[in-house]
């Protein structure tokens, strides 16, 4: 796929790490900054991809299945929105990519991460994010923000032993690529994670 001149950001985190509220800070801070700003996230972005990402919180299945599905959409999503919108210059802001497949697929589930890895390649031909924001706090720290917020879907409902293996998949993907992570400690206040993140993104020449 062609990279096109835009920039390419996604946010991960575990389920509790408060990506929505930084999301529009860093939404703001791109418009204010003059940029035209594409906001999407994974699994979803497209009517297809929407319709995937339906099944996937909601309807039992197995690893392998949830998967193909994710992945499926993935294509559909770059196809129809990220890459028509990188090649004309806009910025790329994403809640979860591939990232959150390997942590999620990979580590919460256990499945086999060689076969994420040739999906990868299938479907992304190449594309990467040019900056990975990972938010990351203790399991402990995230389920207790979530309790009462709202009806858990298939993984939020997953125990805190499940969100520990996430969240190690997301250390070994950041671990294996180091350049293009961004780790934001998120259990602080709103304000100061906030204030580190934009400082990361500075630092990046994304912000």
């Amino acid at each position: 796929m062609n990279q096109g001149k835009g920039r390419f950001v996604t946010v991960e985190g575990i389920d509790g790490a408060g990506k929505t509220t930084h999301l529009r800070t860093i939404e703001q801070a791109w418009r204010e900054a003059g940029h035209e700003v594409v906001c999407t996230r994974e699994p979803g972005g497209t009517p297809v991809a929407e319709s995937l990402r339906e099944m996937v919180l909601h309807q039992p299945m197995d690893p392998l299945t949830e998967s193909l599905l994710v992945f499926a959409a993935r294509r559909d999503h770059l196809g129809q929105v990220i890459e028509p919108a990188l090649a004309r210059g806009a910025w790329v802001l994403c809640d979860r990519f591939t990232d959150a497949t390997f942590a999620y697929q990979g580590g919460g589930r256990g499945f086999d991460e060689a076969v994420l890895s040739q999906l990868e390649q299938w479907v992304q031909q190449g594309r990467q994010p040019d900056v990975t924001i990972l938010f990351d706090l203790p399991p402990a720290v995230a389920a207790a923000r979530l309790r009462d917020a709202r009806a858990p879907d298939r993984f939020e409902a997953q125990d805190v032993a499940f969100f520990e293996r996430v969240r190690q998949g997301y250390l070994r993907r950041q671990a294996a690529d180091p350049g293009r992570f961004v780790v934001v400690q998120a259990d602080r206040t709103p304000d100061e994670v906030g204030a580190a993140l934009l400082a990361a993104l500075r630092e990046r020449g994304v912000a």
